[in-house]
């Protein structure tokens, strides 16, 4: 029996007890998928990331990424989360400065990362390995909103509707009318089951947001549901953050150069989180993405696996 390290974060917040907890299992090489998938059912968080050797020599570390259910080729708050756990620890050992480029070997691909302690709280940002593109959804907005708890008059706002974007990931963007609104939902599975797209075997999970928002330098309020992974709301969702990209793209049309939105999730569930979303611009369209955000750790130990 082997004794692996692992640290828990609280990912896309400053605070402990906050944002989307993570663990992260360090010296995973020699697991197989099967035994990832058994650990990641142990803890039994949103994710476990699981850091192995790179397989290309330049990059920093290759990355398992598992819910308690299945495997993912991209998410947000593990790329966060494994990318500032590398950098601390590196720092700790002595290998590094205040500020870390990281290259992280995901299914989706590499993916580039910039962590920078800060002032105490670190901070890491990605580029989206992957831009956002659209994906069919053909579920009638009633149907939608059924499935969500809510009246179909309480479905869009302005110009925004139902739409699926999908950036290694694939969710389907449902705006509301308000803060209100998006108190009120609740995903059934049953029903979700027979709306949702499948892109690359991964369902597409309901992405609820609104304009209105509880801090006043968010752009947008958002709630995440996975029902069909057995989770019922995920506090932070990166990966939910780099599709959205699309609809804000599509509804919004950003003016050319960098444009950046605060987006805050999880306050429904006490656990507050912030995701910074960049995008820079060009002729109408996205040139390159980020995704950030803070991660705090909260635990650490051994695992026996």
């Amino acid at each position: 029996m082997k004794s692996r390290h692992y640290r828990v974060y609280d990912v896309f917040t400053d605070k402990v007890l906050a944002g989307n907890p993570l663990a992260v299992v360090f010296d995973a090489d020699g697991l197989d998928k099967a035994g990832m998938q058994r650990i990641a059912r142990e803890f039994n968080l949103s994710e476990t990331v699981f850091v192995k050797p790179a397989e290309n020599s330049i990059h920093t570390a290759r990355l398992g990424i598992f819910t308690p259910a299945h495997e993912l080729p991209f998410a947000g708050h593990p790329t966060v989360g494994a990318a500032i756990a590398l950098a601390e620890r590196a720092r700790e050992e002595g290998r590094d400065e205040r500020t870390s480029i990281l290259v992280l070997e995901e299914n989706v691909g590499p993916v580039r990362c910039v962590v920078s302690a800060g002032n105490g709280v670190a901070f890491a940002e990605f580029d989206l390995p992957r831009l956002p593109q659209e994906i069919p959804v053909n579920a009638a907005p009633e149907a939608v909103a059924a499935a969500l708890g809510l009246a179909h008059h309480e479905i869009g706002f302005e110009n925004h509707t139902i739409s699926a974007w999908s950036a290694g990931v694939p969710y389907v963007c449902v705006p509301v009318a308000d803060l209100g609104v998006a108190a009120k939902a609740r995903a059934n599975a049953d029903m979700w089951r027979g709306l949702a797209p499948i892109e690359d075997g991964v369902w597409g999970d309901p992405y609820v947001y609104c304009r209105e928002t509880v801090n006043h330098d968010c752009s947008f309020h958002a709630r995440m549901f996975a029902p069909l992974s057995g989770i019922i709301e995920d506090p932070a969702t990166g990966s939910a953050a780099a599709a959205f990209a699309g609809a804000i793209m599509r509804f919004d049309e950003p003016v050319d150069g960098p444009n950046r939105f605060w987006i805050e999730q999880g306050m429904e569930m006490g656990r507050p989180s912030r995701i910074r979303l960049e995008l820079d611009v060009e002729g109408g369209g996205i040139e390159t993405g980020r995704i950030g955000g803070h991660a705090v750790m909260v635990a650490e130990g051994q695992f026996f696996a």
